[in-house]
């Protein structure tokens, strides 16, 4: 079932986007070589809970997701545990954050670069935050859940041979964490659920450097590349309008800290 939110309600739950986008930037300015994604981790959840709100993913599904943040690191596509093991210089994070406020869920990702990585990764990196634009580009009402998926997989797997996950998608969400519809990261255009406005989706697209193909980790919840290769993902929370996608969280502080980091390890 979807359920479709009024305006009152999207302003609701751009104040819980937002407070997510605000929770990956204070990640964003600690992230750099020594650190651990446990500490990460804590200083997340410190700033959540600060801000009246509680994480969305702790304590989620079964078995219950322990942590308050997801920290994939390198070949962890999505879904990985906080550790105590330390980031190295050359290594990528995606951090994804949900924040359950006012009744209402925010939910966000952003993949981080740590120290210097290698120009092969980083245009990774570059073309999945790229390929999220292109797909809220087709986040309006009137269009099909196909528009956004194949201009995903168009700009990735078409364009730089990339590996478009299957195994996981967007989703709408609201007053749950994940609700209908699913939003894929490929697919045909004009295929799939209609759009209709006041609809709020999370799209994310999750983008393999090498292979599609993924596996469960024995933690039952970490995801990684079959080939090893590093994975990228970014993830905006967006309402459907009938002109243009209104996007409810914010990259801006978060690519702030990203360039203050970058100026930093430039000296080095």
């Amino acid at each position: 079932m979807i359920y479709y939110k009024s305006k009152a309600e999207i302003e609701l739950m751009r104040e819980s986007a937002l407070l997510v986008s605000k929770t990956l930037s204070v990640v964003a300015a600690a992230i750099k070589p020594g650190i651990s994604t446990n500490t990460l981790n804590l200083l997340a959840e410190e700033f959540i809970l600060s801000n009246n709100a509680i994480p969305s993913f702790k304590g989620y599904g079964n078995p219950a997701f322990p942590f308050a943040c997801c920290m994939s690191v390198n070949d962890a596509v999505v879904h990985g545990f906080p550790t105590n093991i330390s980031l190295k210089d050359g290594d990528i994070i995606s951090v994804d954050v949900g924040v359950f406020k006012n009744g209402f869920h925010g939910d966000s990702a952003y993949t981080f670069a740590v120290g210097n990585i290698s120009n092969e990764v980083k245009q990774l990196l570059t073309v999945t935050k790229e390929s999220l634009y292109k797909g809220i580009e087709k986040a309006i009402h009137g269009n099909r859940v196909g528009d956004i998926g194949f201009a995903i997989q168009w700009h990735t797997e078409k364009l730089h041979g990339y590996g478009v996950v299957r195994d996981l998608v967007g989703h709408g969400l609201g007053r749950h964490l994940h609700e209908d519809p699913q939003v894929p990261n490929y697919g045909k255009r004009g295929s799939g659920g209609k759009l209709k406005e006041n609809m709020v989706i999370a799209i994310e697209p999750m983008i393999n450097l090498g292979t599609k193909n993924v596996y469960h980790d024995k933690d039952k919840w970490t995801i990684r590349t079959e080939d090893a290769k590093p994975s990228a993902h970014y993830e905006h929370t967006v309402a459907i309008s009938k002109d243009k996608a209104d996007i409810l969280s914010s990259f801006l502080e978060i690519e702030a800290a990203e360039n203050a980091n970058v100026e930093l390890f430039s000296d080095y």
